[in-house]
């Protein structure tokens, strides 16, 4: 008989952790081999810039000559992504450990500069697996912060160069609800969402963003003898908060705002430690009125905020188009100014 039963589950919880180790290792030094590969079809290009032809020629005469004996990782294709990995990051030393070639596949699709190191940051900060990253990306995460904060903040955050002030900083607005797989022509309750974004609970963090860990769910509030539930319950550890989030169905009232206004009062007044930062309420809605919500709020108001969630992804047009409307906004900003 055992004196600790524990042994067991502690060498296997050993072999898995050595087994990550020895993937993430065989993968890095597959990632710093395409990256040298890509250094040196460069050097070789630059040397023969004086062919307008050269480069082309170079490429498919290297798949020529490697892919028979190497395999697929050889094609015209592939050769041509190493030139252009070694391109966008051309300091070997500043390669991230952390993400996988895979990852580096995806960062690789993005032309933006600003965008593409805010993604790197994000997926090292957070720890995302290929998956994840892939999602973020395709549910168009930095274009989505950048409706209400700037390039230098948006990245300074991700990098960890600054804590955010705010939390207008890290909530977005819209979230992006897809993955619970709501149907498009149903109607739904503020109880059906809720229990759909319990049930995808991680996903929902990610949506989230930096820092969110899941508290309670219907938490119960006794306010001189009345009872109030609190939907959601979260804490940021960034912001050292907790985070209380409403959900609104309908179209977003002043009076919601209210009740939120008294949750977060509570929970300042009654929960917060004081080493904590005052709470900030969240109320995700399917429409709402800015002007409800900068009317209904104390002028500067900066723990309260109104984010309308989405059950789709937008398509490729559509975030052109918000992006257009902003920035014609700012121009206007500049104008008045």
């Amino acid at each position: 008989m055992l004196q600790n039963q524990s042994v067991i589950p502690d060498i296997k919880a050993i072999i898995a952790a050595s087994k990550d180790k020895a993937i993430r290792a065989v993968d890095n030094e597959r990632t710093l081999m395409y990256w040298y590969i890509g250094q040196r079809i460069f050097e070789e290009e630059q040397d023969g810039k004086d062919r307008a032809d050269y480069g082309t020629y170079l490429i498919k005469f290297l798949s020529k000559q490697l892919r028979p004996e190497y395999g697929s990782g050889f094609s015209v294709r592939q050769l041509e992504r190493y030139r252009q990995f070694y391109r966008m990051f051309p300091i070997a030393s500043a390669l991230r450990t952390q993400l996988s070639w895979t990852q580096y596949k995806f960062l690789l699709a993005i032309d933006n500069q600003y965008k593409r190191e805010f993604y790197v940051a994000e997926s090292v900060k957070n720890n995302w697996t290929s998956r994840q990253l892939e999602r973020q990306i395709n549910s168009s995460l930095y274009e989505r912060l950048l409706m209400s904060n700037d390039k230098e903040s948006v990245l300074a955050v991700a990098k960890n160069e600054k804590l955010p002030s705010d939390a207008k900083e890290i909530i977005k607005d819209p979230m992006y609800l897809e993955f619970l797989g709501l149907k498009r022509e149903a109607a739904y309750y503020e109880r059906d969402l809720e229990s759909a974004i319990i049930t995808h609970l991680q996903d929902f963090l990610l949506e989230l963003g930096n820092g969110f860990s899941f508290v309670a769910r219907q938490k119960r509030i006794h306010i001189d003898g009345d009872e109030f539930f609190t939907d959601l319950v979260f804490y940021n550890r960034i912001l050292q908060c907790f985070v209380i989030i409403e959900i609104k169905t309908d179209k977003l009232t002043h009076q919601d705002i209210g009740q939120l206004q008294m949750y977060v009062n509570y929970y300042d007044r009654v929960e917060k430690l004081p080493r904590e930062n005052p709470t900030i309420g969240i109320l995700l809605c399917a429409n709402k009125n800015d002007g409800v919500v900068k009317f209904t709020l104390p002028e500067n108001e900066k723990n309260i905020v109104a984010s309308q969630y989405k059950l789709y992804l937008p398509t490729e047009q559509q975030l052109l188009e918000a992006v257009k409307i902003e920035l014609e906004n700012f121009e206007i900003g500049k104008e008045n100014n």
